[in-house]
Formats: structure tokens, sequence, C-alpha cells
């Protein structure tokens, strides 16, 4: 019977050090081809204040891929799922709202509420 010896593989280099690791959402918002934001909107109290502010960027921007629509709801929906746990419940419910008011301000049907929300 033939053993083979145990392969040691080394660790993977990280690219990065982990002090910049976790700042790579930021820097894409910051860099992103697909919006010009205006600055601090997510803080926003305002879901209506927020959708316009998206539509606007994403109706202007000449860089983005695919719909005005499309743009503002990625950028939006990038930003709440890159927050994560860090995202208190009451931010996540005006951000929620905003898709919703984003939904609006393109004319699109609202989702349907047979999931709920967090």
């Amino acid at each position: 019977m033939a053993t083979h010896p145990a392969k040691s593989t080394p660790a993977p280099a990280k690219s990065r050090s982990n002090a910049n690791s976790h700042r790579w959402s930021h820097h894409v918002m910051e860099t992103s081809d697909a919006l010009d934001i205006e600055p601090d909107i997510f803080k926003s109290r305002s879901p209506a204040r927020i959708a316009a502010s998206l539509k606007a960027s994403a109706e202007h921007s000449r860089r983005r891929k695919g719909t005005a629509f499309q743009s503002a709801m990625s950028m939006l929906t990038f930003y709440i799922n890159r927050a994560g746990h860090n995202l208190s419940a009451g931010r996540r419910r005006i951000l929620e709202r905003a898709k919703d008011a984003l939904r609006a301000e393109f004319g699109r049907r609202a989702q349907s509420t047979a999931k709920a929300r967090h």
C-alpha cells in the first residue's frame, strides 16, 4: 500500500492589508462608473429624497450600462447589502422604503409584499 506524503499548500497571499480590505465597498461607492451620487444621500431620513436623488443621478449619468432604473436600484441595493448588520433597523426601513419610492419615481409596480421585510 502506497502512502502519499501530506501536501502542504501555502496560504494565499492577501492582496490588500486588513486595514484596507474592509473599505473596498467605500472605494466602489466613490469611484463607481455607474453613478455620481449626492454626498451622504443614504444618510437622509426621507425615502422620497433618496429616491429622487438616485433617479436624477442615474438619468444624468452617461457612463451607466443598464437603464436609469437599474442603475439607481443597483446602487441602493449595493449600499443596503454592504452595510449588512451595521445598518440599524430604522435605517434599513428608510432605505427599503426608498426602494418603493424609487419604483414609484420610475412608474414601476410595487414589489409584492409576500416576503417579510426586516
